[in-house]
């Protein structure tokens, strides 16, 4: 199943192409807060999204040699919300590991996992990189 925004039939999607630096995390987390807000989406939905953008961020800045990463955000007619983040980096495509107990980072994507519906990785076909994804439910009551 191909999880690429741009699939899976009508939705509101927005994108942000940004260098892969970390001065470019907070840019993505604004102006993420601004687009879902003004989708009216639940304050509770916001906060996690904006969470895991700037988790999944972070992540294509400090783990990968890419120089760009594109960031969206969809929410689907039935009311699931996805984000991804892709990047440039041309390397094996494989899920992450769990992080040492001990580490002092890589704790990302163990938050991803709390927080998301869903999520993985796979081969990003608009980059040539790889696109990190995570879908989260839009209701209030959903967390």
């Amino acid at each position: 199943m191909d999880h690429h925004l741009d699939q899976a039939g009508p939705r509101r999607s927005h994108w942000l192409d940004l260098p892969a630096r970390r001065s470019s995390v907070g840019i993505a987390r604004h102006r993420l807060t601004e687009q879902l807000n003004a989708w009216s989406l639940p304050e509770p939905t916001v906060d996690d999204a904006v969470l895991l953008v700037s988790e999944l961020a972070t992540n294509a800045v400090v783990h990968t040699a890419g120089t760009r990463m594109l960031c969206g955000v969809a929410l689907s007619p039935d009311g699931r919300l996805r984000i991804e983040v892709h990047d440039d980096h041309d390397a094996p495509c494989a899920a992450p590991g769990s992080p040492d107990p001990d580490d002092e980072s890589g704790r990302g994507l163990l938050i991803v996992r709390a927080l998301a519906d869903a999520w993985g990785v796979q081969p990003s076909p608009t980059t040539g990189g790889k696109v990190v994804w995570a879908t989260l439910g839009t209701a209030a009551d959903d967390h």
